[in-house]
């Protein structure tokens, strides 16, 4: 069976990189492909991650780069059409939410490809979010839906998805962080940074939302340097983040800004900080999974569990409900670390279950 794997960006990586080295396990049964769209281009968000991630160089690179969702999405459309027929897969799996996972299913739809979609189901139900019509659009596509929690499940079925599609399988990136996680707690990075376990503050900001906008960017910001003065503030810019900072001359005071991190630095922060401010969806898991205390800079999450859980809270984008907030969780014992069912490790071999059951006939 020919297996075809789409990635275009940093989050893409950590789901790609267990399913392609599960399916490695079975060289007689899966022949695979990897095509990069190129969504993300920068070194430190792309090319580091294929190095900690143990990934295959990507077999295509498509370049597409930066621009408008609408732009983004044309160019992966126009570059993966060729790159599918060349390959010939039996299978397109396509992961999460970006532009690249629509685009290329969309690819696949038309050209009568079969698409396997890996965190399907999830839902903000906020279709102001670029990512929800991704979601939405790109299972209606899926030729199989492979979920990670039972909420992605109901609403698949909600929505008419006929349930032989539908597969639990669990977070593909958990299996990425119970991996590696041995190895990040051997980086020296705490040390390098002068930082002491559960002392410091761990913030990621890349949404429009939050940064395309002057006055809520400026809200954060504030929030952050008030929190800079009683502790620690680490926090690793995203490309977009900085040259919003930049172009609006927001430069924080009293936090340690610093580059995107490698996956494994990342990992190592993650898990030995006081608390995390983010509105990323797969630091939102990743917390989850580690029992780090999370605050997330959005109205809505796509991944309710993380909230049912007790880990994760959503918060406003503004100086006095991050800090409100963040006074609140000074008084609150830390969460216990209680991952969801099947966050166990093994979900790129659920995967593979499935793949190989299909090839068997």
């Amino acid at each position: 069976m020919r297996i075809l794997h789409v990635v275009g960006a940093r989050p893409n990586f950590m789901k790609v990189a267990p399913i392609m080295a599960a399916m490695r396990k079975h060289p007689d049964c899966f022949q695979q492909t990897l095509v990069h769209t190129g969504q993300h281009y920068d070194y430190r968000m792309s090319q580091v991650f294929f190095e900690d991630l143990d990934l295959p160089e990507p077999d295509d690179h498509l370049e597409v780069g930066s621009g408008t969702h609408a732009e983004q999405t044309a160019r992966v459309l126009l570059s993966f059409e060729p790159a599918l027929i060349k390959h010939k897969p039996d299978w397109v799996f396509v992961v999460g939410d970006v532009n690249s996972t629509l685009a290329c299913a969309l690819v696949c739809a038309k050209l009568g490809v079969p698409v396997a979609h890996v965190e399907a189901g999830l839902r903000s139900f906020d279709r102001s979010m670029p990512e929800e019509i991704n979601r939405l659009l790109t299972d209606q596509i899926a030729d199989l839906l492979f979920t990670p929690s039972p909420d992605g499940d109901e609403n698949l079925l909600r929505e008419g998805i006929a349930a032989e599609k539908i597969h639990r399988v669990g977070n593909v990136m958990i299996d990425t962080l119970t991996r590696l996680l041995p190895r990040a707690r051997s980086r020296p990075i705490l040390t390098e940074l002068g930082l002491k376990r559960s002392e410091y503050v761990l913030v990621t900001l890349h949404r429009p939302s939050n940064v395309d906008s002057p006055a809520t960017l400026q809200e954060i910001l504030s929030a952050l340097s008030e929190l800079g003065k009683t502790r620690e503030v680490v926090f690793p810019l995203h490309p977009r983040t900085r040259e919003r900072i930049r172009q609006w001359g927001l430069e924080p005071t009293g936090i340690h800004i610093m580059e995107p991190l490698r996956y494994l630095d990342f990992l190592a922060l993650e898990e030995n900080a006081a608390f995390v401010l983010t509105d990323s969806g797969g630091v939102q898991e990743e917390t989850t999974f580690l029992g780090v205390p999370c605050l997330t800079a959005r109205p809505s999450t796509e991944r309710p569990i993380t909230v049912t859980r007790g880990t994760n809270r959503l918060v406003a984008s503004n100086r006095r409900a991050i800090l409100d907030a963040v006074n609140e969780l000074d008084f609150l014992p830390r969460p216990p670390a209680s991952p969801p069912d099947l966050w166990d490790g093994h979900a790129a071999e659920r995967i593979t279950e499935v793949m190989l059951q299909i090839a068997n006939g």
